[in-house]
């Protein structure tokens, strides 16, 4: 019967380990600086400050897994204002990233990570002066590779990780209205003027990359300060646009092991 017991109670033991999911919630709220270029609405440069919230979550099926999979929903909200402070302009994008990466760990202290994550944006441009098109609608998806690089310092006796990450386009799509074309033209009228572009690292370069401290304040809690640079870019149906983001994030990060039976 103890033999029997045991065996029963190593088995639990077994499928308690296995199907241990590990949980890493990340919530950020930044402020900073926005430059915002989109000649479809005007020529002049619009520049002021905005807000970005951030939450990220991370989740390996265990803890010695090498695979992360990762979901990051981003929001910004900026007011800006020509060098003139006469005209306005009002942006506001979501974009929502989901892949997966690969971990090395070099040594005790160098945590290194690779892969690719899929970034979908979805948001508009609104100037306050146009009458006639007064709105510009950002709609795109891009394939993007990813890296992250970790180190752990000890200070205080606890461990403070720098970390590093940042996205480069590869590929995807964008829709964008040709120059000169009103929506009018587009949705009552229906007249289709390339408007669903192929975008890449040539006609779209956006990158975006994060530097950041994270220092342990209880056993699950972590305090996270940074900067996130978001830099959205692109050329197409002889149209220029820029939102250039730049952000001083503070935030949470949690840790949750999820044990299922």
């Amino acid at each position: 019967m103890k033999i029997f017991s045991s065996i029963i109670a190593l088995l639990l033991c077994t499928t308690t380990v296995t199907a241990q999911n590990l949980y890493t919630k990340t919530t950020q709220v930044g402020l900073g600086s926005t430059g915002i270029l989109d000649t479809y609405l005007s020529q002049e440069k619009f520049s002021d400050m905005g807000l970005t919230v951030l939450s990220t979550s991370e989740k390996q099926k265990r803890e010695d897994s090498p695979w992360t999979t990762m979901r990051e929903h981003e929001v910004n909200i900026s007011m800006v204002s020509d060098r003139s402070g006469n005209r306005d302009e009002t942006h506001f994008g979501y974009n929502f990233f989901y892949g997966r990466q690969y971990k090395w760990k070099m040594g005790r202290r160098l945590q290194l990570q690779a892969g690719g994550m899929l970034n979908t944006e979805i948001g508009a441009i609104y100037n306050t002066s146009n009458t006639n098109n007064p709105v510009n609608a950002r709609l795109s998806m891009q394939l993007m590779p990813t890296g992250t690089a970790a180190y752990d310092i000890t200070l205080w006796r606890r461990t403070l990780r720098l970390r590093y990450e940042a996205q480069l386009p590869l590929a995807g799509f964008m829709f964008s209205p040709n120059y000169g074309q009103s929506y009018y033209e587009m949705f009552s009228l229906g007249n289709y003027d390339h408007n669903v572009v192929a975008t890449s690292f040539v006609n779209a370069p956006t990158w975006r990359q994060q530097l950041s401290a994270e220092y342990p304040v209880t056993r699950r809690l972590t305090l996270r300060i940074g900067y996130l640079g978001h830099y959205q870019q692109s050329h197409v149906n002889n149209l220029k646009t820029h939102i250039y983001n730049h952000r001083f994030m503070i935030g949470i990060v949690k840790n949750v092991k999820i044990i299922k039976l």
